[in-house]
């Protein structure tokens, strides 16, 4: 096998993350887009409010797409846990985005259209490379599964529990011709396979 199909058998799932995350945050980002600039050069709204108005409206439309698309392989660990975390480190990442707008128009002094969507999408850049590794880190755990008997496909009882005193039980350090440590097959990860 060759180093490169190597390489993408161990980062598919990645870069499927990644394809789909790209496209959810481009179709919030229009969403941002549209709603901030109505907001901003359409209304006379301030930049800073306009911005996070838009924001509050993509960013819930982004959490859906993420849980139900991008990420629906990892746990759920409930709806209102996920939605808080989402939305606070969503508002981390707004006030990335928030910093580049502010700078840009208060402390340079760079007013208009053009400066305010440079700073939008400078700040928005940063921001969603912070809301890519966060969401993964807190939001949406790694999906978790109990390992399986091999001889009847379903679920292990857990080491500390009744039925694992009784007998043929199969405990952690191994089972009946496999040896202590070894891997089940719930055990083993993408990587894993790559290198059989």
């Amino acid at each position: 096998m060759s180093l490169v199909a190597k390489i993408h058998r161990r980062f598919a799932h990645l870069v499927r993350e990644l394809a789909q995350f790209g496209s959810v945050g481009a179709i919030a980002f229009v969403i941002t887009f549209a709603i901030g600039n109505g907001l901003h050069t359409g209304l006379g709204v301030g930049p800073l409010t306009s911005n996070g108005v838009a924001t509050v409206i993509a960013t819930t439309f982004s959490y859906l797409a993420n849980r139900y698309w991008t990420f629906r392989h990892r746990d759920r660990t409930g709806l209102g846990r996920e939605y808080v975390l989402f939305f606070a480190l969503n508002g981390v990442g707004l006030v990335i985005t928030e910093l580049f707008i502010g700078f840009s128009h208060y402390v340079l002094g760079l007013d208009g259209a053009v400066f305010f969507n440079i700073a939008l999408i400078v700040g928005t850049g940063v921001a969603t490379l912070f809301r890519f590794w966060s969401y993964k880190k807190w939001v949406f755990l790694p999906a978790s599964a109990p390992h399986v008997d091999p001889a009847s496909g379903l679920p292990e009882a857990p080491a500390d529990g009744p039925a694992a005193e009784g007998p043929g039980a199969t405990r952690a350090t191994g089972a009946p011709g496999r040896a202590p440590g070894a891997l089940r097959p719930l055990d083993r990860t993408a990587g894993d396979y790559a290198e059989l």
